[in-house]
């Protein structure tokens, strides 16, 4: 997938393992947790060659500058599998091309293309450039929860670009 500002996003493989552990550990320090960032490039290659995983990594003249890792999860109260984003980071000079959008836009597409009637994810309470962009999205906050949901009329509005 190509966007319009010269980037194209591409499904992660394992082979892309330091990859991911870079871009990881830049969204950590980001997050002010980079004490916190543990995981080896063996433990993302092996995450993403068992499929337990799956990604996304978002490239500018085929520098890979941005990453989206998820997972299915599933809910006992819908009965229903969704997708759990557990990161998503685009480096700070390569934001504002619309990066951001494209992953999650891609994420929402597989979301109803296979099925899955929600995409989640959380956020830290401070990072307000984050939250505000979820809102634009169409994302809702769950009070009692930090976590992000993307959901029915808004999911396929924003996978289909409406």
């Amino acid at each position: 997938m190509s966007g319009a500002s010269g980037f194209t996003l591409r499904d992660a493989r394992p082979r892309d393992a330091e990859t991911v552990e870079r871009l990881v550990r830049a969204l950590a320090e980001y997050e002010k947790l980079g004490h916190e960032a543990k995981a080896s490039a063996g433990d993302f290659y092996a995450a993403l060659a068992t499929k337990r995983v799956r990604g996304l990594i978002a490239e500018v003249e085929g520098e890979a500058v941005g990453f989206c890792l998820w997972y299915e999860t599933f809910s006992t109260f819908t009965g229903k599998a969704g997708f759990w984003i557990e990161d998503v980071f685009v480096e700070p000079e390569h934001r504002r091309l619309g990066i951001g959008s494209a992953i999650f836009r891609k994420v929402a597409q597989l979301a109803v293309a296979e099925g899955y009637p929600r995409v989640e994810w959380a956020v830290l309470d401070w990072n307000e450039p984050a939250i505000a962009f979820y809102r634009r999205i169409g994302a809702v906050a769950q009070d009692e929860w930090t976590d992000q949901r993307l959901s029915g009329e808004a999911l396929t509005a924003f996978a289909t670009g409406a």
